[in-house]
């Protein structure tokens, strides 16, 4: 494993020399005596970090450290730098500091404080440049906020391509929680109708007596407490697109008048009497078979047929090879952020479990438990009881008393223990037994720390 370099520069030959003495076992050290070579050597060996001299120069048309710290950062953002300040020169160092060096010390150089100081800028920058190139990497897998690079949803991507240009129904399909809006969505965007309306219309959450009223509008008086003119969510769509989330769900009556919307893309408001033209693209959307709702006659055919121009089938989650660890990843990063718990990973049984599980809500249901995952996770690492996951395998021996207490009893265990971060005499008083009593307990199920649940 190759050392991570510091650049020591200072333009007095003792420090330099002291510095580089202290430290050349655990790095490899460059050094520098003024400001020209500091660039210099910046720009050529790419340090990881750089202890550097506030009074670089006793001349007065020579850059000193501050001069140059701006320099530095620009040519790595993510490099870290250490200013050294001598008494009285705080004001200086406070300044570094709020320029961009990432802290500072005082001379005379107490070298233990500054090894510390050192180790603790370069594990920060370590987290920085993983976190860089894993939001480079996972950049690289996103196609319009849609995360996928398995086969099959590099399929849907090219169809996307295809079709967002052109003014074509198009109807989505897939189980609940696919991401049937993001596509939807994502075809708006790469349309002509970017910078017009998304309207999005759920028809299985709206009322049926007040739907035809949602969509179309009405005129005033048209029906009780019509009390004014009222736009319907297709002329606030025109010049854009439409989104019918559920169309499985819309009642017959208002199939007749879609379908009559669809071949002349005139509408008339309820009570109303005069047609009004809209230039609006239809995309729909359905986790129910229309085929099957067609033959119950719970669908109109020739709906069916209108809509599916363009039909773009979403596959399940767990159909789609490792996209689950890659939408994971991108979400447990996402949830950091926003709950301010920072270096979460899953545990190696977690990626198994994520890997394993059937996902029958899918996408949606896979950022619910993340989310709950952050939020209740007590380490550093993500544990399938903290995804929501059983902790116990199931048996396939028919079950018994002893065998449900004992399964009980080990699941209660592994809570406690990880939630106390394996310390024994915690989470004995977390189950409210004695330590000898818990060592028993741990010995006899075999637990061991590193097979984390």
């Amino acid at each position: 494993m190759e050392k991570e370099k510091i650049l020591i520069v200072d333009d007095e030959e003792g420090i330099r020399t002291q510095l580089s003495w202290a430290l050349q076992d655990e790095y490899e050290i460059l050094l520098a005596s003024n400001a020209e070579q500091a660039l210099e050597f910046a720009r050529k060996e790419t340090p990881n970090l750089v202890t550097l001299d506030v009074a670089l120069s006793p001349y007065e048309h020579e850059k000193d450290g501050l001069d140059i710290l701006e320099d530095l950062l620009q040519i790595d953002p993510l490099l870290k730098v250490i200013v050294v300040t001598g008494h009285g020169e705080e004001e200086n160092a406070l300044r570094a500091v709020s320029s961009g060096a990432c802290d500072f010390y005082t001379k005379p150089i107490n070298l233990d404080e500054l090894k510390i100081i050192i180790k603790r800028a370069l594990h920060i920058q370590r987290l920085e440049r993983e976190n860089k190139e894993l939001t480079e990497k996972l950049e690289e897998k996103i196609f319009e906020d849609i995360i996928g690079t398995s086969p099959k949803m590099i399929e849907v991507f090219k169809t996307i391509m295809k079709i967002a240009t052109t003014d074509v129904i198009v109807l989505i399909t897939g189980e609940s929680g696919t991401g049937k809006e993001m596509v939807a969505k994502a075809i708006h965007r790469k349309s002509l109708r970017k910078d017009n309306p998304f309207v999005t219309i759920n028809c299985g959450a709206i009322p049926e007596n007040l739907l035809e009223s949602e969509l179309f509008g009405h005129e005033k008086g048209a029906f009780t407490d019509a009390y004014a003119q009222k736009k319907g969510k297709f002329e606030y769509a025109d010049g854009g697109t439409v989104f019918l989330d559920e169309i499985g769900e819309l009642p017959l009556s208002l199939q007749v008048k879609l379908l009559r919307f669809l071949q002349d893309y005139k509408i008339e408001r309820v009570g109303g009497k005069e047609l009004i033209t809209l230039n609006v693209r239809i995309i729909a959307a359905t986790n129910k078979p229309l085929e099957k709702e067609v033959q119950l006659k719970k669908f109109r055919e020739d709906l069916y047929y209108r809509l599916s121009v363009i039909n773009i089938p979403l596959p399940p989650l767990r159909d789609r090879d490792d996209d689950v660890i890659i939408l994971s990843d991108a979400m447990l990063n996402r949830f950091s952020k926003e709950f301010n718990k920072i270096n979460l990973s899953f545990s190696h049984k977690s990626i198994l479990k994520l890997k394993e599980y059937g996902w029958p809500g899918n996408v949606r249901e896979l950022e619910n438990k993340i989310k709950r995952a952050v939020i209740m996770c007590q380490s550093k690492r993500i544990t399938p009881y903290d995804l929501g996951f059983s902790t116990t395998e199931e048996s396939k021996k028919p079950l018994s008393l002893q065998s449900i207490r004992e399964n009980a009893e080990k699941e209660a265990i592994l809570e406690a223990l990880n939630v106390n971060n394996w310390n024994v005499s915690n989470a004995a008083k977390y189950l409210d037994v004695s330590r000898t009593n818990l060592y028993g307990l741990i010995e006899k199920y075999k637990f061991k720390k590193e097979e984390e649940i």
